[in-house]
C-alpha cells in the first residue's frame, strides 16, 4: 500500500517521474498535445484537492495510469454529449425556420418592417437607411447629406421611436428572428 501525500515532496518526485508516460498515455487516447497535458494535469490536481492521502493498493504506475485513462474517457464522454447537444439544437433551430408556418411569419415581419421604413418622413428615412443599412456613423451621415450630427441623431431618435410604435405588435417575431440568427 502507497501513500500518496500532497504535502510531501515524494508528490513533486511521483508528478516528475510519471508525467512523461502519463501524457504519452493520454495523448493515445485524444490526439491533442495540449489536451493530454491537461488530463494529467487534472489527475494530479484531484490529488492534491484531497483531503486525506490517496491509498494506492496496486502500483503506483498503474494508479495513475487508470486515473488519466478515466479522466480521458470522462472527457471524450463529456464532448460526446456535448456535441450530440449542439447537433440537436441546430436541427431543431433549422426545423423551426424552414417549416412553412415560419417561412410565413417571416415574410409577414419582413414586409411590416419595409412598409414602416417606407412611411417614414423621407429625410427620416434616408437617415435611418445610412446608419443602419450602410452602417455609416452619425457624422459621416451629416457629412454626405450636408446635415449637423444634430440633426442626425434628431432623425434617428424619430425613426426609431415610429417603428418601435409600428412594430410593437411584432416584437415577439422580432426577438425569435435574433434567437435563431445569432445561432447560424
Amino acid at each position: 500500500m502507497i501513500d500518496i501525500d500532497a504535502d510531501s515532496q515524494e508528490f513533486d518526485q511521483i508528478y516528475l517521474e510519471n508525467f512523461p508516460i502519463l501524457h504519452r498515455y493520454a495523448y493515445t487516447l485524444l490526439r491533442d498535445k495540449e489536451l493530454a497535458e491537461e488530463m494529467v494535469h487534472q489527475v494530479f490536481l484531484k490529488i492534491l484537492e484531497r483531503a486525506v492521502p490517496v491509498d494506492v493498493h496496486t502500483s503506483l504506475k498503474a494508479y495513475l495510469l487508470r486515473s488519466v485513462n478515466n479522466e480521458c474517457l470522462n472527457h471524450i464522454k463529456h464532448q460526446k454529449v456535448r456535441q450530440t447537444y449542439q447537433t440537436y439544437a441546430t436541427n431543431s433551430a433549422r426545423n423551426d425556420v424552414q417549416s412553412p408556418s415560419s417561412r410565413l411569419a417571416y415574410r409577414e415581419l419582413e414586409l411590416h418592417i419595409e412598409k414602416a421604413i417606407n412611411d417614414l418622413p423621407e429625410q427620416c428615412r434616408t437617415v435611418f437607411q445610412l446608419s443602419r443599412f450602410e452602417e455609416l456613423k452619425y457624422a459621416e451621415i451629416a457629412n454626405r447629406l450636408g446635415i449637423s450630427a444634430k440633426t442626425v441623431e434628431a432623425h434617428m431618435s424619430k425613426a426609431l421611436k415610429r417603428l418601435r410604435l409600428e412594430l410593437a405588435d411584432y416584437l415577439h417575431l422580432i426577438v425569435w428572428m435574433l434567437v435563431i440568427r445569432l445561432w447560424y
